[in-house]
């Protein structure tokens, strides 16, 4: 009888432990989060701070890894990657790994074309991104709020970039504006090709299409666009002061903050399930003054522009 007794209260203190776990929100329970950064540059290391930031008051551990010399054993026991940038995305694609991937910071056409495939490794692993590029609808939208009388707008665009032209067309159309574009070449001469837009456009949009807009063109298409009197709408703040007249951009910061609020979102359910790939939710508007007064544009202030679009910093 007491050998009987004695199993009971170990099955009856087993019962209590596991219903004491049931009870336990999902929150609680502690999961690792690795941080694969591309390089040491200030952008990737900011993205990891504002994660690591908001997940300080969680039992979450948050691990900083560099891609360079990233291994399989070192990611097995995440919960969740998030990988900061193209390089450390295509290292973790590399690995045969199963937790879910978030590759954040990366140009939605480089996801599109082959950062999704890769990532999800034939359907066997979940991924999405937060892309680095604007929606073309918010960018239309900012090209009607900042400039009315704009009809045509301007783009030039590599040759692999050339499948957006669809979907930007469309995205314009709906702000009632019209599309002029040119795509270049890998071996051909960028200057005419872009007078040749210029000639049609009454604002150049820039994308982060490294074939086109790179430190050895970015001075030469701003200065021809600025001798055709053509605004430019760009997509960092270092192109506004370059001589963009205003950009639409987000920060390494927001970006953060999105991807954090992602990962606190994903770690509340039993399984980590990431939602869809999306655009930045937060952004800013960066105006350059005296591009503006030389081309006699008198433009909203960017706070005001960022509200109207319905989102800002």
């Amino acid at each position: 009888m007491p050998r009987r007794r004695g199993a009971l209260c170990r099955i009856a203190r087993l019962g209590l432990v596991l219903a004491c776990l049931l009870l336990v929100p999902a929150q609680a329970i502690a999961a690792r989060v690795a941080v694969v950064l591309s390089d040491d540059s200030a952008p990737y290391q900011e993205v990891y701070q504002v994660i690591r930031a908001h997940l300080d008051d969680t039992p979450h551990e948050v691990s900083r890894m560099d891609a360079d010399g990233l291994t399989t054993p070192s990611l097995n026991e995440a919960r969740l990657t998030v990988a900061v940038g193209v390089h450390a995305a295509e290292v973790v694609a590399a690995l045969p790994t199963r937790s879910p991937v978030l590759a954040v910071l990366v140009p939605r056409a480089w996801y599109l074309k082959s950062g999704r495939a890769r990532l999800s490794d034939g359907g066997r692993r979940s991924a999405s991104a937060i892309y680095l590029d604007q929606p073309f609808e918010r960018q239309a939208q900012l090209i009607r709020l900042a400039f009315p009388e704009v009809r045509r707008v301007g783009v030039l665009l590599s040759r692999e970039q050339g499948g957006l032209l669809t979907e930007l067309d469309e995205a314009l159309r709906s702000q009632r504006l019209s599309l002029t574009h040119a795509t270049l070449a890998e071996d051909e001469r960028l200057i005419p090709q872009l007078e040749n837009v210029l000639s049609e456009a009454d604002l150049l949009l820039a994308f982060p299409d490294s074939q086109v807009f790179n430190r050895n063109t970015a001075q030469s298409i701003l200065l021809t666009s600025y001798r055709y009197r053509d605004p430019v709408l760009g997509y960092s703040r270092s192109l506004t002061r370059a001589g963009a007249l205003l950009s639409l951009h987000s920060s390494p910061a927001q970006i953060g903050r999105q991807t954090a609020e992602w990962v606190g979102s994903v770690l509340q359910g039993g399984a980590a399930r990431l939602p869809s790939p999306a655009p930045p939710a937060y952004f800013s508007i960066s105006i350059n003054e005296q591009v503006a007064r030389s081309l006699g544009f008198a433009l909203p202030p960017a706070a005001e522009l960022e509200k109207r679009l319905g989102g800002g910093r």
